[in-house]
């Protein structure tokens, strides 16, 4: 029979969503939300559906977890866009939620994705709508929900942030792609263990991007009699183009930041520059290299110059003020800035030195004289009793007083180097540390 100009075939699927987890048991990453214990993890052992926001990066699984959500608790889905949805569509939905809760008595959950796209008045048309109970409201947004969502409806909904998918998470992801009934019907797909790790890795914790990668891959290798094998050659080929993004020369994206850190910590703002506009001209997203020019700020000029974080910071403020090109500028000052600027690393080395001590086990009680006594009961325990108030003291310093638990009296963790402004700190410390030993010979002859 010759095929009818009206035969319908099916519409085209990408492998993410051909894939899809149909439960929450094969959902892969978020455990610090649904591990166990964990406050959604709880939610759902109780039944407890509840309006929520969902803040993360792309492609870490929004979408399927509002979809998942609605499966586990047996309601009515409904999604919007609020890319293409405006205040009619909003109301259209609602009606729609309504009734079909006075027709069936289970709830529909709304979801809205890029809900920060929404501007306040169309956020606020949701609000009443929420608070009567018509809708449980779950929206998803790449944004802070605290600088694009109005506060009246963050107020009604709990906020989970939804992390990158690390890359054993992704190789889990892709594995289980390769096996769903509906990946590659007809097909077997192995992969190279080489080629399932550079793919992991390419993905950038992006489980969309990285099924998109792996469906292209499998297209280019040869199929032998329903087999494909996908080599490192497949993985390469159809990252030529989506790799620029990261890395235009070709270079992994973490060498590039590493070397770019480096750079900086080496006080060579030429190096530190090219490495910077390397990964712009790869496509970097500059918010990226702004939080690690924060970080550099802290852990490698410190102390030594203060100034270094402020600009820091500032260069971020300014990027997002005026977006990309223009304010990419204020990040090539603030990476001229750390590169020239004194270095010291004595506040990084205190910070770990002390995580280290306390998560090792040092949990020692708050000194009697160093508690706060604000009753007449807590006085009598002895509370505050012998404390040293500073300022009435030669220049305010309590020489010798201990401010550690007794068990750690002595114990030093900042060091300052003898650079920048963290000289002057030296020397005053030492001068501190030295009254305090004269105080301590006198009181422990």
């Amino acid at each position: 029979m010759a095929a009818s100009l009206f035969d319908v075939k099916p519409s085209y699927q990408p492998l993410a969503a051909r894939v899809r987890p149909a439960q929450f048991e094969d959902y892969i990453g978020q455990q610090h939300i649904l591990g166990p214990g964990r406050p959604l993890a709880v939610a759902l052992d109780k039944s407890v559906l509840h309006s929520m926001i969902l803040w993360g990066p792309p492609g870490v699984g929004k979408t399927t977890f509002a979809n998942l959500l609605a499966t586990t608790f047996d309601v009515h889905f409904k999604a919007l866009s609020a890319v293409l949805s405006g205040v009619k569509d909003i109301r259209a939905a609602v009606d729609e939620a309504i009734m079909f809760k006075q027709q069936t008595g289970r709830e529909t959950i709304l979801f809205v994705d890029e809900v920060h796209r929404f501007n306040k008045s169309q956020q606020d048309a949701f609000l009443p709508y929420v608070e009567d109970g018509s809708i449980v409201f779950v929206g998803a947004t790449t944004e802070n929900p605290s600088f694009e969502l109005n506060n009246a409806l963050l107020s009604r909904a709990r906020v989970y942030v939804l992390k990158r998918l690390s890359e054993d998470e992704l190789a889990r992801v892709i594995l289980s792609a390769v096996e769903h009934e509906k990946g590659f019907p007809g097909r077997r797909i192995t992969l190279a263990p080489d080629a399932l790790k550079l793919l992991s890795r390419a993905a950038d914790g992006d489980a969309r991007r990285c099924l998109n990668l792996l469906e292209l891959a499998i297209d280019l290798a040869p199929d032998q009699e329903g087999l494909s094998h996908v080599s490192t050659l497949e993985i390469e080929e159809v990252m030529q183009g989506s790799l620029k993004r990261f890395d235009k020369g070709g270079d992994s994206f973490y060498e590039q930041i590493s070397a770019l850190h480096k750079s900086v910590r080496g006080s060579d703002p030429d190096a530190a520059l090219y490495w910077f506009v390397r990964m712009l001209d790869g496509g970097c997203d500059p918010l990226y290299i702004a939080r690690r020019l924060v970080r550099m700020a802290s852990e490698d000029v410190g102390n030594a110059d203060p100034r270094a974080l402020s600009l820091a910071m500032t260069a971020w403020d300014v990027l997002e003020r005026l977006g990309s090109p223009e304010g990419e500028l204020s990040l090539a000052q603030a990476v001229v800035y750390l590169a020239v600027s004194a270095k010291s690393n004595a506040t990084y080395n205190a910070y770990n030195s002390c995580v280290k001590d306390v998560k090792n086990g040092r949990d020692y009680d708050v000194p009697m004289h160093l508690r706060n006594a604000p009753t007449e009961l807590m006085k009598e325990q002895g509370m505050g009793l012998d404390y040293r108030y500073s300022h009435d003291e030669p220049n305010a310093f309590s020489a010798g007083e201990c401010y550690f638990p007794k068990e750690m009296h002595g114990t030093t963790y900042y060091e300052p180097v003898g650079r920048g402004l963290e000289l002057k700190i030296s020397e005053k410390l030492a001068s501190l540390r030295e009254a305090n030993l004269r105080a301590d010979s006198k009181r422990y002859p």
